[in-house]
């Protein structure tokens, strides 16, 4: 793909996970409200609805502490105050790459310019990049958290684009989201790249790739 120039990221579920245990600090997050616990991180997941919300990350979770409490007879138990203690858990958890992310990381910066953009703002994500050692690793970091308006919007990508220097049309940009990093790539005129996860398919969305996994992106880039 002798088109593109520059290659940008997104963050979480992309490029890297928690790295330590989920069930652990689910538990935790029933001790610090002091209710005994019921269902497991896999019953959360589950009840979860649709990608998370970056504007509202805890009532995004609280909705569904609130399914799983009401399949569990526990609607005593206040599903915000859930999810504030299990976003302060996990934020306190280590981080570690996905597999496949440094392949594909090597395989852009090889190719040339590189970003990453997150939703998240930088007083939270910040850490998540220091310890990857992000920063050494791309040319730019956008915490579109900390702009107006954040993915799908077009502005994220249009900051990261300027400071890279390279127009949207001979940019990809990679993430696992396509609500937020496929619409919005696209809506700021990037090809995008979309990591389908467990998800069979992209509905109404159009993709430019479909990735099994983000190191997907070596074949794409070496190809003609």
């Amino acid at each position: 793909m002798n088109d593109v120039d520059a290659v940008l990221f997104d963050l979480d579920g992309t490029l890297c996970r928690h790295a330590g245990d989920a069930g652990d600090a689910y538990r935790r997050a029933f001790d610090s409200v002091g209710v005994e616990p019921f269902g497991e991180p896999a019953a959360l997941w589950a009840a979860l609805d649709g990608p998370p919300d970056p504007d509202d990350r805890v009532g995004y979770l609280g909705a569904g502490f609130a399914r799983v409490a009401a399949q569990h007879g526990r609607t005593e138990v206040d599903p915000v105050a859930l999810a504030e203690a299990l976003m302060t858990g996990t934020e306190e958890i280590g981080v570690e790459f996905l597999p496949g992310a440094e392949a594909a990381l090597d395989a852009a910066t090889a190719r040339g310019p590189t970003a990453v953009i997150t939703n998240g703002p930088k007083d939270r994500q910040d850490r998540k990049i220091r310890a990857l050692g992000l920063a050494d690793r791309v040319d730019v970091v956008v915490y579109a958290g900390d702009l107006p308006r954040r993915k799908p919007h077009a502005a994220p990508f249009e900051e990261a684009l300027s400071k890279l220097g390279v127009p949207a049309e001979r940019a990809l940009y990679v993430g696992n989201s396509l609500t937020y990093d496929v619409a919005g790539a696209q809506n700021a005129g990037l090809r995008a790249a979309w990591i389908r996860g467990d998800e069979a398919g992209p509905g109404e969305y159009r993709p430019d790739h479909v990735f099994d996994s983000v190191d997907d992106l070596v074949e794409v880039l070496s190809a003609p």
